[in-house]
């Protein structure tokens, strides 16, 4: 059965630091790119940021560039997301995505929530 579970959402001050965990199970993990959504109230979901199998490629969202950091543990299926210099439009539920390379699975967490307020 696939697993994937948020963990470190929580309020933070504007300027703050917050660092989001996701521990994958269920499949194979280095087969799957790994990202980080968001979902702020009334808005789309979109892509906070983006990692390959390997962890040699990265994309982040214009938004977020500069501030974010995603990285990923292959040994431990883990996949984390640091942000810094938080800002209240950083506010929204995160949610960690697997998507397999070469096949059409994919699979979402049940986020976490980020409130960025003073």
């Amino acid at each position: 059965q696939v697993h994937l579970v948020e963990s470190g959402g929580g309020l933070v001050q504007p300027g703050g630091s917050l660092r989001l965990s996701c521990a994958a199970s269920g499949f194979t993990f280095n087969s799957y790119a790994m990202s980080w959504y968001r979902q702020a109230p009334g808005k789309e979901r979109e892509l906070v940021a983006a990692m390959t199998r390997a962890g040699g490629g990265t994309k982040y969202a214009d938004s977020v560039k500069g501030r974010f950091t995603i990285s990923r543990d292959n040994v431990k299926n883990t996949v984390a997301l640091q942000m810094s210099s938080l800002k209240s439009e950083d506010t929204a539920v995160y949610y960690c995505n697997a998507v397999r390379i070469g096949g059409t699975e994919t699979y979402w967490g049940q986020g976490t929530q980020v409130t960025v307020s003073s």
